[in-house]
C-alpha cells in the first residue's frame, strides 16, 4: 500500500498493526464482548466498601483517551458511550507467568490514544479518590489507524480543546469523541424535536415530508425550461460578443481595423459621421 499520502503517525500505525497480525492478534475481532457496566453507572452508583461486591467483575469497553505511564503499572482513562472513566493496569495482574509481552509489548508499545479496547476487573477508589477500574484482562476491540487530537483535562476543565471551526465540520467524527460537550448539543436537539414530535401527535397533527407537496418534479424527473420568446441577448465571451444564434460579431479592436472605422473614433456622433459622408459625396462629383 502506497504511504505517500499518510502522515508520520499513520504510517506508525500501520507498522503497529502489523506488528500485531505477526504476533496472531487480531485487531478487528468484530466479536460480541460481554459488556456488563458502563462508566457512567459505576461512577454513579459504586459506593466503595458498601457495595464493593457488586463490582467486583465489571467488563466494560471503550476508547482510549489518556496513559499515564509508570513503567510496571499503567493508569489511563476509558471514554464509552455514557462519559470518562481511568482504569488501573499493572503487569503482574495481566500477565500472571514468566511472560510479559502482553503487557510490554502489546500494551505498551503496540497501543495507541484512540484504539479501542474491553477491560474485565473489579472497582477500587485510588487514594486520590477517583473510583477507577483495576484490571485484570484486557482485549483488542479495534486498532485506530488515525491519531486523535489530544485534548488535556484537569479538575473537570478541558485544555487545547479543538475549536478550528473547519477541521470540526469536516471531521465531526473526531470532534464528537474529543470535545463531549458537542455531543451534548447533538442530544438534546434530538430530545427537542422529539418532544415537539409527539406534542404535535397527541394534537392529530400529521407529519408529512415537504417533497410530497410538490406538484412539479424535481431531479432527475424534471424538464428542461425555456425562455419563452424573449429576444435573443448578446452575451459576452471572452471580449466577443456572441449571440443566441452563435455568430460572433466584431469586437471594438476588429471595428477599428475597418476602413470607415479608422477615419473616426467610436465616440464620434452619428451626426457627424452622416455630414463628413455627405462632404464626401460632393467632393466626388
Amino acid at each position: 500500500m502506497s504511504t505517500q499520502h499518510l502522515s508520520e503517525q499513520e504510517i506508525i500505525r500501520r507498522e503497529k498493526l502489523e506488528e500485531l497480525n505477526k504476533m496472531g492478534i487480531d485487531a478487528y475481532p468484530a466479536a460480541l464482548y460481554p459488556v456488563n457496566s458502563t462508566a457512567a453507572y459505576i461512577k454513579e452508583y459504586y459506593k466503595g466498601e458498601e457495595n464493593k461486591d457488586d463490582f467486583a467483575d465489571v467488563c466494560i469497553a471503550g476508547r482510549i483517551m489518556s496513559v499515564r505511564d509508570m513503567g510496571k503499572a499503567n493508569f489511563a482513562v476509558l471514554q464509552d458511550g455514557t462519559g470518562k472513566i481511568q482504569f488501573y493496569i499493572k503487569q503482574d495482574d495481566v500477565c500472571a507467568g514468566e511472560d510479559k509481552t502482553l503487557y510490554q509489548v502489546v500494551w505498551k508499545k503496540l497501543m495507541d490514544i484512540g484504539d479501542i479496547i474491553g477491560i474485565k476487573g473489579y472497582v477500587f477508589t485510588t487514594k486520590t479518590g477517583e473510583t477507577s477500574v483495576h484490571v485484570k484482562e484486557f482485549s483488542i476491540l479495534s486498532k485506530s489507524l488515525r491519531p486523535l487530537p489530544v485534548v488535556k483535562e484537569k479538575d473537570g476543565e478541558a485544555f487545547d480543546e479543538v475549536t478550528d471551526p473547519e477541521f470540526r465540520y469536516r471531521q465531526r467524527y473526531a470532534d464528537l469523541i474529543v470535545n463531549p460537550g458537542v455531543k451534548e448539543v447533538f442530544i438534546k436537539r434530538t430530545k427537542l424535536i422529539n418532544a415537539i414530535r409527539e406534542f404535535l401527535n397527541e394534537k392529530g397533527a400529521l407529519e408529512v415530508d415537504t417533497p410530497v407537496l410538490q406538484s412539479i418534479p424535481g431531479g432527475a424527473a424534471a424538464r428542461p425550461f425555456g425562455c419563452g420568446r424573449a429576444r435573443p441577448r448578446a452575451l459576452p465571451v471572452r471580449g466577443r460578443w456572441r449571440g443566441r444564434g452563435g455568430a460572433a460579431s466584431a469586437t471594438r479592436a476588429d471595428r477599428s481595423s475597418s476602413p470607415r472605422a479608422s477615419r473616426c473614433s467610436p465616440s464620434t456622433p452619428r451626426r457627424r459621421l452622416r455630414s463628413s459622408a455627405r462632404r464626401r459625396s460632393r467632393a466626388a462629383t
